[in-house]
This record gives structure tokens, C-alpha cells and sequence, in this order.
């Protein structure tokens, strides 16, 4: 079996999931945090929204540099709603998609490396980056997301099993 088709259904499901998340965002509270350090409501999905869009530059390039030496760091444009938010993840889920169905093996065994301001921040091969800073961030911030719907008295989807919400998924 290639090394994409063993990681698809995982992708698949941790995808459908993070939708379903995005499907609550609250529309209304987009300016709200749970606390000063935290990033709004919209800040929060317009991340997951672009998140996979960094699984094909993975695949099609060897490095990112989050701020090469002399330029800014590229600002993310906000979403302003729910609608918007779930267009932008679907457009970024199907070339994503497509990016790691497409990927032999040995691509996806090469090296790829995080940089800032021209200094390698980490390097690990690209299956790993896509499990761990694609994948694994998107968990992570889809749990933010899930909190922040708690607190907002939005109710929690099932994503694993019930939630205190849902007792079915």
C-alpha cells in the first residue's frame, strides 16, 4: 500500500470532523476570545479554513519561509462568516486531497523544512510534516474551536463519540 492511501482515511475523517466544527462557528461573535491572549472566533476558523492549504505546498515544495529575510510575514486575509469560512476549507480540502493522493512515496519520504527569516526553524520528512504541523495543528485548533463553542452556548459536536451535546455522530 503507498504511504498516501494509508494516511487518506485518516485525513478523510480528521477533515470531516474539523467541518463539522466549522459548520458551529458562531455567526455574531466572530470579534469574540475567551481571553486578551486568545485569537477571536474568526481569527480562530479563518485558520482552520487555510490550514490545509499548506498540505500542497508541502507536497509540491522542499521549504516555507514564514518571513524571508527583508519581506513581512504573509498576513491572512479574515473570513467574514460561517458561508465563507466553509467555502475556503472545502476549496483547500479538495486540493489538499489531491495533492497527497497524488504524492509517490518517494515524495512524500523527502526531506521539507519550516523556515523564519531564513533560519530553519525544523526539517523532518514531508509525511511527517503533513500528520504533525497539517493535521495535528488542525486537531489542535479544532479543539480550541471546540471550547470556544462551549462558551458560547453553541452546541459541541460528536466527533469520537457523543458529546455532552449530541449522543449520537
Amino acid at each position: 500500500m503507498a504511504l498516501s492511501e494509508s494516511l487518506l482515511p485518516e485525513f478523510d475523517h480528521e477533515t470531516a470532523n474539523t467541518r463539522k466544527t466549522l459548520e458551529r462557528a458562531p455567526e455574531g461573535r466572530w470579534d469574540w476570545k475567551p481571553h486578551d491572549k486568545s485569537m477571536t472566533v474568526g481569527g480562530l476558523t479563518t485558520h482552520l479554513a487555510n490550514l490545509l492549504s499548506w498540505a500542497a505546498t508541502t507536497i509540491e515544495e522542499d521549504s516555507f519561509d514564514m518571513g524571508p529575510p527583508g519581506t513581512k510575514p504573509p498576513a491572512m486575509q479574515a473570513l467574514g462568516s460561517r458561508a465563507e469560512a466553509l467555502e475556503t476549507f472545502d476549496r483547500n480540502l479538495r486540493a489538499a486531497r489531491e495533492a497527497i493522493a497524488g504524492a509517490s512515496d518517494e515524495m512524500l519520504m523527502a526531506s521539507w523544512s519550516l523556515k523564519a527569516g531564513g533560519q530553519t526553524l525544523f526539517s523532518m520528512p514531508k509525511i511527517a510534516v503533513l500528520r504533525s504541523f497539517v493535521m495535528n495543528h488542525m486537531i489542535h485548533h479544532r479543539a480550541q474551536l471546540g471550547v470556544y463553542l462551549r462558551l458560547c452556548d453553541v452546541p459541541v459536536p460528536a466527533l469520537y463519540g457523543p458529546s455532552a451535546d449530541e449522543q449520537s455522530f
